[in-house]
């Protein structure tokens, strides 16, 4: 990245294509392309709507992915080399027809009759049963079940091997978000967050939080709660009588916390008054507010050194640190929806990829750094939960208590149905 004194570094994103990246295909406009579905790489025929942008490199350094956005050599917002993978089209939105199954159509409508569009990823089942928003999704390690969480007051659990739900489970209240850390499942829900083993069986519950519980995130023992109040209540874990201890209260947010994530050192909190907080967790004191966004920040992710925010401001954030230590915004990627979350994978090559969601009920899927578009997917109503599994897996819950399980496949041609 070309860095210039103290001054921000100005990035563009690049789009459209050259008169050079068309001119060897014929003029005729490719029938499938039109009606939504042509999975050929390369084409023969003209896709007018395509975006062309490359990749990003990715090498292994003794086991580990090494790219090149995370060591800041690259520049957000371009393409950079020569990606291989068929670009994506823009799609409008689904067919209402086509949900109903009714569409008579067929391949000349004019809207998508799928549920992504995209290269390299598939959807593999859906869950059915909660009534009402997803909130929560997690994995608890050594166990061979998914739990999910809603606002209707529920918990579901899900054998992995035959996508049956096993148990239903009231907790209280509606759920505001669920996180997992090792054996342990937190479950926030107003003035409360409720804690299980799932390998014990011990059930805990923590009083403090003042109004509806939005956000967890664990670091070293500690268990951070973010609350309707603008405050973020601490626990330690004590092992030797087995329970949470309070440890901290973070003040200075003036509405609820939504998000919270934990980089090296770093506490980061967003929040419903439009800023972004960065504590100190060795002291557990602010060390600075950021206050680019111009609406609610939905989301934090922590990705390396980077720090991305999303906001309903319809943007997404890249931030850096500094040698002064202070964050400041050195990408600015602008949507036409506001954003609701964030959420970092790696595809079936092992390249970065922000899965970002967005108010219209859609996901979008770019490629770091280049935020090259890489699909889409569309929902009946707002995906509210993203979450990351094993060998390529993710899952999104949505408003309308759908849990869907998507998988990154080898063949980057593989049509989508």
């Amino acid at each position: 990245m070309d860095v210039d004194g103290g001054n921000k570094r100005v990035f563009h994103r690049l789009a459209g294509a050259t008169a050079a990246d068309t001119r060897h295909h014929p003029k005729k406009v490719c029938y499938h392309w039109q009606a939504g579905n042509c999975n050929r790489h390369p084409c023969p025929f003209l896709h007018s709507a395509t975006v062309y942008g490359s990749t990003m490199s990715c090498n292994n350094n003794n086991g580990r992915r090494s790219h090149t956005f995370m060591n800041g050599t690259s520049t957000w917002g371009h393409g950079s080399g020569g990606g291989n993978h068929r670009a994506v089209r823009k799609a409008d939105k689904v067919c209402n027809y086509w949900v109903q199954g009714n569409c008579g159509y067929g391949e000349r409508c004019k809207f998508i009759h799928s549920w992504s569009c995209g290269d390299g990823f598939s959807l593999l089942t859906q869950l059915e049963g909660h009534t009402k928003v997803v909130s929560g999704i997690a994995l608890p390690s050594g166990s061979d079940k998914l739990y999910t969480a809603s606002i209707d007051e529920t918990l579901r659990i899900w054998d992995c091997q035959s996508g049956q739900c096993t148990a239903e489970i009231n907790v209280g209240g509606e759920v505001g978000c669920m996180i997992n850390e090792g054996p342990w499942i937190f479950v926030g829900i107003p003035n409360c967050v409720r804690a299980w083993n799932t390998q014990t069986c011990m059930e805990l519950s923590l009083q403090g939080p003042v109004g509806q519980v939005y956000a967890l995130v664990v670091n070293n023992d500690i268990l951070f709660a973010g609350t309707q109040d603008g405050s973020i209540l601490a626990w330690k874990f004590n092992v030797v009588v087995n329970v949470f201890e309070p440890a901290a209260s973070l003040t200075g947010h003036s509405r609820g916390v939504v998000s919270l994530v934990v980089g090296p050192n770093r506490l980061y909190s967003a929040s419903m008054d439009n800023t972004i907080r960065v504590w100190n967790l060795e002291h557990l004191q602010c060390l600075q507010i950021l206050t680019d966004h111009t609406s609610i920040v939905m989301s934090v992710l922590c990705w390396d050194q980077f720090l991305l925010s999303c906001s309903l401001d319809k943007t997404i954030k890249v931030w850096v640190t500094t040698e002064s230590g202070k964050l400041e915004v050195t990408y600015t990627h602008k949507e036409e929806h506001g954003l609701v979350a964030l959420c970092g994978v790696h595809d079936s090559q092992g390249k970065p990829i922000l899965l970002c969601s967005c108010t219209d009920n859609t996901l979008r899927l770019y490629e770091l750094p280049s935020f090259l578009d890489r699909g889409k997917i569309f929902t009946k109503q707002e995906i509210r939960t993203i979450k990351m599994g094993p060998g390529g897996i993710f899952f999104t819950g949505d408003g309308s208590g759908q849990v869907r399980v998507w998988n990154w496949t080898i063949d980057p041609t593989i049509s989508i149905q």
